[in-house]
């Protein structure tokens, strides 16, 4: 089939080579979200699916919105049969729905209709979930309701951060996409309506939701950390300054301590830990970030950060 490829961020990346490398599909152009400030300069960047299609010769469409009637009838001169979308990052209007035969099939990171929306797998972790996945459906006006063609399923570790799992839905995913598009193409797959039951959304986390809440259990503390990194990442409040957070371990071992009370110290196999209070146990502390510096283990952090017993993480 002839296809448009719309996507933006890294995730897309396994999709969009895997159907460049089909001896059945043939991608003519790539949908993308415009050139954004990257870098410390924030000098503008191509997305990297714009960075994978130019390598391959691909034309890039770039479109501040794709629903003007301008781009309609530049997708439309091109004819796609089909166009798969992996996180484009842009809602699609009905007149652009209508242009490929076989219309818009997504590839969307969670068993359907569970994490509607733009951080299922963000969603996943926080809520505890054991078991999430990726589904391909077909693309409607509503958000992410369409009917699905297939899934695949992937454990939730229980050390799993949002990159970790999406790393290896990216890649499940690709393969499920590329079947999809050949069952459509062969006419042998059927989209199935999405049940009524279970729906649930998943909007995205805004920098000000990553911030740690130590009154809540360290099991939900440990869950909504790991699920905000990489992004937006994981972050509090130490006197004054604002630190980002590495994953933690709940460690049942540990002194009791207040939430947000930080204590620094030797754990029984004598390595320099730090700890923090939660409204239950403590957690013991991976990496800290302060300010303008990179991440460091939490106990060279500790050192030089000349903590005293007033100090909290708020």
């Amino acid at each position: 089939m002839r296809l448009v490829f719309a996507g933006t961020p890294e995730p897309a990346l396994p999709s969009l080579r895997r159907l460049i490398d089909s001896p059945r599909h043939e991608v003519v152009a790539v949908l993308t979200r415009p050139d954004a400030a990257a870098g410390r300069r924030g000098k503008p960047a191509p997305s990297p699916v714009a960075k994978l299609a130019l390598e391959h010769g691909i034309p890039v469409l770039r479109p501040p919105s794709p629903n003007t009637d301008e781009f309609v009838a530049e997708l439309t001169d091109l004819a796609p049969d089909c166009c798969p979308v992996v996180a484009y990052g842009a809602l699609l209007s009905e007149q652009l729905l209508a242009v490929p035969r076989f219309g818009w099939v997504n590839l969307h990171f969670s068993l359907l209709p569970a994490w509607r929306g733009a951080a299922p797998v963000q969603a996943a972790i926080a809520a505890g979930d054991t078991v999430t996945g990726a589904s391909t459906f077909r693309i409607e006006p509503s958000l992410d309701s369409g009917p699905v063609y297939g899934v695949v399923t992937e454990t939730i570790g229980a050390a799993d951060t949002a990159g970790d799992l999406l790393d290896r839905l990216a890649d499940s995913g690709a393969e499920l996409l590329e079947r999809t598009l050949d069952g459509i193409e062969d006419g042998t797959l059927d989209a199935v309506p999405q049940p009524a039951e279970g729906i649930t959304y998943a909007s995205k986390i805004t920098v000000e939701q990553a911030r740690v809440r130590w009154d809540l259990p360290a099991h939900v503390v440990d869950r909504r950390i790991r699920a905000v990194i990489p992004n937006p990442g994981a972050w509090t409040m130490i006197g004054d300054l604002r630190v980002k957070l590495g994953p933690v371990t709940v460690d049942d071992a540990a002194d009791p301590l207040a939430p947000g009370e930080i204590r620094t110290g030797r754990d029984p196999a004598g390595q320099q830990a730090v700890w923090f209070g939660t409204a239950s146990q403590p957690v013991r502390s991976s990496w800290v970030q302060p300010p303008g510096k990179k991440p460091m283990n939490a106990a060279d952090w500790a050192r030089g950060a000349r903590l005293d017993d007033s100090m909290r993480a708020r």
